[in-house]
This record gives C-alpha cells, sequence and structure tokens, in this order.
C-alpha cells in the first residue's frame, strides 16, 4: 500500500489543541495478546464496532438487529436483510471481562461501524455513532450523540439526540473519539472517495460548522478485502481491514487481515501490517478496532467466530 497524498497537510510536529504527551503513536508490528475469547452479545448477528469506556468499566459494542426480533412500539418483526436497510442497531453494553450486562437499541441509525465514547468523570459518557441512515445503503449520512439508557429503543428523529451532518451530502459516517486529546476522527465517503476529518472535540459537539483540523483521503484499499474499522489516537488513525476465510482467503494461510497506522497531518501510511491474531478462529472475519489506554496504550482488534446462529466476538490488543 503505497502512501496517499494529503489535501491538506498540517506540518507542525502536534496538531492545535493536543494534549502534552498524549496520544502517541501505537507501534502494531508486534504479536497481539488476547484479552476476551469467544464472548457473546444479545443478538446472533456479528460485531460490528466497539469501543471502551475505561473509566466505568464497560465496553460498548454495536450489532445489527438480527432477523425475527420486535422491538418496542413495533407491530412486526422484520428480517435481519431489511434491519441492515433500515439500520436497525443493538447496542451492547459489557464488562471489561466481556460479560454481558444489558443493552438498547438505535432505529434508523446505519450498519454500525464505529463508536465513540466521550467519558466524563463522575457522569455517564456520551456515545457517538453514525446516524441518518441511508436506505439505499444502511450507512449512516450524519453521526449521533446520545446517553445510554438500558432497554430503551432509540429512534433516529428522537428530540433527545444531538445530531450533526458535518460532511453534508456524504454517507458512511463513523466516527471516532480520543479523550486522551480531546478529538474526534470523521469517516466518510463523497462522490465515492473515502476520506479522514479529524477534528477538535469540543469544537465539534458545539455543532456550529466546526473547522477540520485535518482532511485526508483513505488509503486505497487492497482488491477484495473489506474495511472492518478505524481507531484514533492524538495525530494518528488506524483502520483495520479483511475478509472472513473463503475461497480467496483460506483458512490454511495467515489470513489476510491487516492493521494500518496513518499520519493524519499527512495522510502517510507509516504502518501496513498483517495480523495474525486469532488465526485459528473460524471462520474468523475481523469487526472492530478501539484504543486502550489501560496498561500502556494498545490498538484493540476484534474477531469474530462461530456459526450463523451461535456468533461469538474475540479481542486482541496490538502494542503497549
Amino acid at each position: 500500500m503505497k502512501p496517499a497524498p494529503a489535501d491538506v497537510g498540517m506540518p507542525d510536529i502536534a496538531l492545535p489543541g493536543a494534549a502534552p504527551g498524549g496520544g502517541g503513536y501505537i507501534d502494531v508490528s508486534g504479536p497481539a495478546a488476547s484479552l476476551l475469547q469467544k464472548k457473546r452479545l444479545t443478538h446472533t448477528s456479528v460485531l460490528q464496532s466497539f469501543a471502551f469506556d475505561e473509566g466505568n468499566g464497560y465496553i460498548y459494542a454495536l450489532q445489527v438487529v438480527q432477523g425475527g426480533v420486535r422491538l418496542r412500539g413495533e407491530t412486526r418483526t422484520y428480517t435481519h436483510a431489511q434491519r441492515v436497510t433500515r439500520g436497525d442497531l443493538c447496542l451492547n453494553r459489557l464488562t471489561m471481562a466481556g460479560r454481558l450486562k444489558d443493552r438498547m437499541f438505535l432505529k434508523g441509525f446505519g450498519h454500525g461501524g464505529s463508536i465513540g465514547v466521550q467519558e466524563r468523570p463522575g457522569r455517564a459518557p456520551l456515545l457517538w455513532t453514525e446516524w441518518d441512515v441511508n436506505p439505499a445503503s444502511g450507512y449512516g449520512r450524519g453521526i449521533a450523540r446520545f446517553t445510554y439508557t438500558p432497554n430503551r429503543v432509540l429512534r433516529a428523529g428522537d428530540r433527545s439526540l444531538t445530531t450533526f451532518h458535518p460532511q453534508p451530502g456524504t454517507t458512511k459516517n463513523q466516527p471516532a473519539v480520543d479523550m486522551a486529546t480531546g478529538r474526534l476522527l470523521l469517516r466518510y465517503r463523497r462522490k465515492g472517495i473515502y476520506r479522514y476529518a479529524l477534528y477538535d472535540l469540543d469544537d465539534f459537539a458545539r455543532g456550529t460548522k466546526p473547522k477540520a483540523l485535518t482532511d485526508v483521503p483513505q488509503p486505497p484499499l487492497r482488491k477484495g478485502v473489506f474495511y472492518q474499522g478505524l481507531a484514533l489516537s492524538g495525530n494518528y488513525a488506524y483502520q483495520l481491514t479483511g475478509s472472513p476465510y473463503g475461497p480467496g482467503n483460506p483458512a490454511s494461510g495467515p489470513g489476510d487481515a491487516r492493521l494500518a497506522g496513518i499520519d493524519l497531518r499527512t495522510g502517510t501510511v507509516l504502518q501496513d501490517v498483517r495480523t495474525t491474531a486469532g488465526r485459528k478462529l473460524r471462520p474468523r472475519e475481523p469487526e472492530g478496532l478501539a484504543v486502550l489506554r489501560r496498561g500502556g496504550d494498545q490498538l484493540v482488534a476484534g474477531f469474530t467466530s462461530g456459526k450463523v446462529n451461535r456468533r461469538r466476538f474475540s479481542l486482541y490488543a496490538h502494542g503497549g
């Protein structure tokens, strides 16, 4: 993968608003350590993304609502494919040990490709997800912020939501949050081109047309692999790519899951490495990426496994 040129360069060592010494680069070239193995979510659909609330000791994880479920206020059930198109998500809350505690539901939000946690000492965190589903694709055209409420069915038009269209006319909006530096990363697609835009979180939350600190193209993906997750640490974006085991990605090989680190000041790819984490999982599909600060900064990748009606997820830490 060749480095992608940036449209907007940021030549300084630190972007405006950076916390001194916070959010440094995470080297992902070493071996991965297993954090959680074959944990379950509320529904049988696969994990899409996750993020850590380290202050309160929780993991938040998104999945598309499974088929055949009728949520509160609904008069009928829907197939899983219909839930994908409708952008209906199950938001799970788990302990840091992976025990499922409870869940809530997000209707009309999107595919659940990322989630950001804005921690607030002594208070419940604010959660950031894609929002305003495009029914043509099942992905969000904006992002929303809200607090977690167990068993609630939160609809995209609910007045309690704080919503944003930071890049009007785009789709596949996916956020990540870095509390070490107080920033928000937005991945979005405009006219078929994917980009990363970095914002000061407080400035973004004011909702008055925030100016991006930098906006660079996403490095192109290898043919036949899928984008599976993003994370943010200071000046650096991380992306997880790969596909499930199959004819083009046999279980007998090392797998095609890869982690890439990107300097958001220039758009330069600093690392692009294969990860063999969870290699023995079946069918092993990479799903979700997050930063864990506890015990030294680590980049945590998620992988799903198990039969269609018995899906499980495992987490593996890189770096630290």
